[in-house]
Order: structure tokens, then sequence, then C-alpha cells
């Protein structure tokens, strides 16, 4: 149990300036998440909870756009950081069924939540290697750390998630040889072909513009997203699911995030990072001016 939990305070998310607030809020973070998702619902009991519980099939961008809102409060949003939690362990209390292996799952059972939390370290840490820049040797150590906290702000245990990077790798590699699979979900998330309505979020003119291009724009979109998709997956994560890759399609990632290296850094930070980042970023920046004076 960490110490905070034995004295009974709230967990804190992780600290500005750190690794996960420079990460997470950067719209680059944005490519990586569907990676995340897919390896998520690789697991035989996520899958299936997903599959008989999400709405993400009939309201696949109010889904995305609650999911996007939901991890933005976990690291920037203070002291809502922890009331977010709870909602989230809340709202899942009653997900529960049979897996595809016959097995009964709970949502909210310590080793299908750890997972679910988990696949974003293995995840951020292989993207920012194509979108940003490798990681070092202490950054790695403590985006780890960071995620340990966002684990605790979303109620996990210290004791059902591995406590250090050097713990991690065996769990992660264990999981990957013992539950992960090819899922109905994650068929559905990869598959190109799939139906996708226009976005119904944004001012109006934009969704009926949307609405009439959809037939047109659908297909490559769709291409992008899934080539995104199993692209930025960690290559061993891939490999344990069955998704294919080649070597001409790592030449266009590589080609791709290039340009996405190139051209991110210099937006300007209202075009950079996702709107609760970039308020959590001007009210730090606000308070260390303060500060020094």
């Amino acid at each position: 149990m960490s110490s905070e939990s034995a004295r009974g305070a709230d967990p804190v998310p992780p600290p500005p300036g750190g690794v996960l607030w420079s990460l997470s809020g950067d719209i680059r973070a944005l490519l990586m998440l569907p990676a995340a998702l897919t390896l998520q619902v690789a697991h035989p009991a996520v899958g299936a909870g997903v599959d008989e519980h999400s709405v993400f099939r009939t309201d696949p961008w109010g889904r995305g756009e609650r999911s996007l809102s939901s991890l933005q409060l976990w690291v920037y949003g203070g002291e809502e950081a922890v009331a977010e939690g709870r909602r989230l362990r809340r709202l899942h209390r009653t997900i529960q069924g049979t897996d595809t292996r016959g097995r009964p799952y709970h949502a909210l059972s310590p080793a299908n939540y750890a997972w679910v939390h988990a696949t974003g370290f293995p995840v951020y840490r292989h993207g920012a290697r194509y979108l940003l820049r490798p990681l070092n040797r202490d950054q790695e150590r403590a985006l780890y750390r960071e995620w340990l906290q966002v684990g605790r702000v979303l109620g996990i245990h210290d004791r059902d998630m591995p406590q250090t990077i050097e713990e991690f790798w065996p769990y992660y590699r264990g999981m990957l040889a013992d539950e992960i699979e090819r899922t109905a979900v994650v068929e559905e998330l990869v598959d190109t072909g799939a139906l996708v309505p226009p976005p119904d979020r944004g001012p109006l003119a934009l969704r009926l513009l949307l609405r009439a291009l959809w037939p047109v724009l659908l297909p490559p979109l769709a291409r992008f997203r899934g080539f995104l998709t199993v692209g930025l997956m960690p290559p061993d994560a891939r490999e344990a699911i069955g998704l294919e890759w080649t070597e001409a399609q790592e030449r266009r990632l590589r080609r791709f995030c290039a340009v996405v290296r190139m051209v991110v850094p210099v937006l300007p930070e209202r075009l950079r990072y996702l709107p609760r980042a970039r308020r959590a970023r001007a009210a730090h920046r606000e308070a260390a001016r303060r500060g020094g004076r």
C-alpha cells in the first residue's frame, strides 16, 4: 500500500513539469491512443466488457470525447483527478459477465482494472520513440513512477501493479504470453472497412459539411487510423495479438513520424496542446511567476 493510502490521504496526480505532464497533453499523444485502447481490449475480460457494455459502436465520437476528457483529468485535473477516479470506479461497478474463455469477469477485479491502466506505459514509451524522441533511462523511470501515481488516482492499489520498472516487464511479458489474444473488439478496431458515422460534435456548419463528405473521407481516414493503431503498438504486443506489420509499412510510419516531429514543435501552444493541458500549463507558469516575485 502506498504511504498516501496508509495515511488515508487522497492520492495526488503526477507533478507539473514531469514526463507525463509534457507527454499526455501534447496533440501527438492522440495518435498513440488507438494502440493503447486496442492493447487493452486484447485482454479477454476487458474485450468482453467493452463488447457487451460499451457504447463505442453506437456513439463512437461521444465515447472518444469522454475518454479523452477523463484521461486529461487524471494528469491535469488537480483535485478533480481523484473525483474522476472515483466516478470511473462507480461507472464500472455493474460491468461483469463471462469472457471468451468461459471465465467470469468483473471490470473492477484487480487484474483486469490494472491491465487497462498498465497498457498506457508501454504504448507511451514506444510512441514517444516515433513521434517525439526516445526517452532516456531516467525519463522512462520517471514516466513509470508517474503512471503509478495515475493508477492510485484511479483507485488501483499498489499491490495490484508492479511497483518498479524492473518488475513491470516480466508482468507485461507474462500477460502477452498467457492472456492477450485477438478478441472480437480488436478485430473491429483494426478493421479499416468498419462503418463509422460522421462526427456529431462541433459547429453545425462543420457537422453538415462532414456529413456530406463522409462517404469520401471515411475510407482514407479508416486506413490511416488502422495504420497508426498497429504501427504505434509495441512490436511484442503486436505479435502477441497477431497483427501483421510489414517492413514497407514500417518505413512509411517512420517517414510520417519524421514529419510530425518536425511540424508539431514549431506550432503555437494553442495548437500543440490539448485544451485542458494548455490551461494547466498556463496556470502552472502563472503560479511559478507569482512565486518568484
